[in-house]
């Protein structure tokens, strides 16, 4: 009886480990007060096993306190532009490069601020900081005298609230964009001090173009040994495992590939164990599907009229299985509205919604890894995850006979594809 109560304390300690680390996946910034409170309490009764993880396989810090838990997560591929902040409403809009700018610009003045600030006079602070000639040769300009600029900062100070930086104490954002008020917020200074991830100051990057300073800020230290070269190796490919919907064996060097070869079963079962993850291991690379499906960001299949448009061209392009350009992919969504039209809502019927339907399902599809876009010429290319999205035929045998009747179905393969949120 004593061992059978032992493996049930251990099973249950195993199925928390895991659900804690799977919120530190799905987000990275947990806060003790919120709609993540049960996962904060969670990751922080499991913290000194979940840092220990992290660290040695993936090599992002876990800080956790009395009010919140960080992952610093650092993304395995830096150019991968599939991670966007996005609008905390109901669009979920991503930010443009004018809010990306005002949230740097808004971080800054809260860093210097007092523990309270109002809408309005962050508004100034961020005017001011906008005047830096870098940024004015740069082409940024704000007044936010226009209902527009004052729209995109509101848009930052809401994610802002949603991560927990700011409180709301009184008034609201949309006064403040219409110029009939303003709102105050309290300031969470220890929240707002763990946002960076960098390993590297900002301040401190000397490089010119954005690539290198995005790789000086999360450059590792000077690997003088084979050992630490493979620690960094074995991280990497962890990082793209746990980050990216696939990793295909093209992306990686010849080093990379070679340790990935040697190891791959000790890498997966680690990450498998910790996180339920389950490995499908193709000639062309790997992905990590999730049973649960509820560890991403970009869900695929999905209902409503975009999500099935974006199934409908998944099927063609994994047809076709070489580049399509985008104009044909305007014309085969007219093609699918004559066909399917009945079941998509009124204004993807509309003439001229084409290119709009596209983009989407393209964006789609380019974040779950299926697709590569292409610029010169503008079009797209199948990757070869795409495959699980082809189209088959499926025998039916009709019952008391031996003649099968064919029919055309989709095939695809159980669980889902991830992208996993970052912040």
């Amino acid at each position: 009886m004593s061992a059978s109560l032992t493996e049930v304390l251990d099973n249950r300690r195993t199925a928390e480990l895991r659900r804690a680390a799977r919120a530190l996946l799905k987000t990275p910034l947990l806060l003790a007060h919120g709609p993540h409170a049960d996962e904060f309490r969670l990751v922080r009764s499991h913290a000194s096993e979940l840092r220990a993880w992290f660290e040695r396989n993936t090599g992002w810090p876990l800080q956790v306190d009395a009010e919140s838990a960080r992952l610093r997560k650092i993304p395995g591929t830096l150019t991968d532009p599939t991670h966007p902040a996005r609008e905390a409403a109901r669009s979920t809009a991503p930010f443009t490069r004018r809010r990306y700018v005002l949230l740097c610009l808004a971080l800054a003045a809260l860093e210097r601020g007092e523990s309270q600030i109002a809408l309005g006079r962050l508004a100034e602070h961020v005017v001011l900081d906008a005047a830096d000639p870098h940024l004015a040769a740069a082409g940024v300009e704000f007044t936010l005298e226009r209902r527009d600029e004052r729209t995109d900062l509101a848009a930052v100070v809401r994610l802002l609230l949603a991560l927990g930086v700011l409180r709301r104490v009184a008034g609201d954002e949309e006064a403040y964009v219409s110029g009939a008020g303003d709102a105050l917020y309290d300031v969470e200074r220890r929240v707002l001090a763990g946002l960076l991830t960098a390993r590297l100051g900002p301040s401190l990057v000397q490089g010119e173009a954005f690539e290198d300073r995005l790789t000086e800020m999360t450059a590792e230290a000077a690997l003088d040994s084979d050992e630490l070269r493979f620690r960094a190796i074995r991280q990497y490919l962890t990082r793209r495992l746990l980050d990216d919907p696939v990793l295909y064996y093209d992306e990686l060097t010849e080093a990379e590939l070679g340790y990935l070869t040697r190891q791959r079963a000790f890498i997966l079962a680690r990450v498998t164990e910790l996180t339920g993850l389950v490995p499908e291991v193709r000639a062309e690379g790997i992905a990590m599907v999730d049973p649960l499906d509820d560890l991403t960001d970009a869900r695929m299949p999905e209902q409503g009229t975009h999500g099935h448009i974006t199934l409908l061209l998944a099927e063609h392009l994994a047809s076709t299985g070489t580049w399509v350009s985008l104009a044909d992919l305007h014309g085969r969504v007219r093609e699918l509205a004559a066909e399917h039209g009945t079941f998509w809502s009124k204004t993807a019927r509309e003439p001229g919604a084409e290119p709009e339907l596209v983009e989407h399902a393209v964006t789609k599809l380019a974040a779950l890894g299926l697709v590569t876009r292409t610029r010169t010429p503008d079009g797209v290319e199948p990757r070869p995850a795409l495959a699980r999205y082809a189209v088959g035929e499926t025998v039916v045998l009709e019952p008391g006979t031996r003649s099968p009747r064919r029919r055309t179905t989709t095939v695809a393969s159980a669980g889902g594809l991830r992208k996993d949120r970052d912040s």
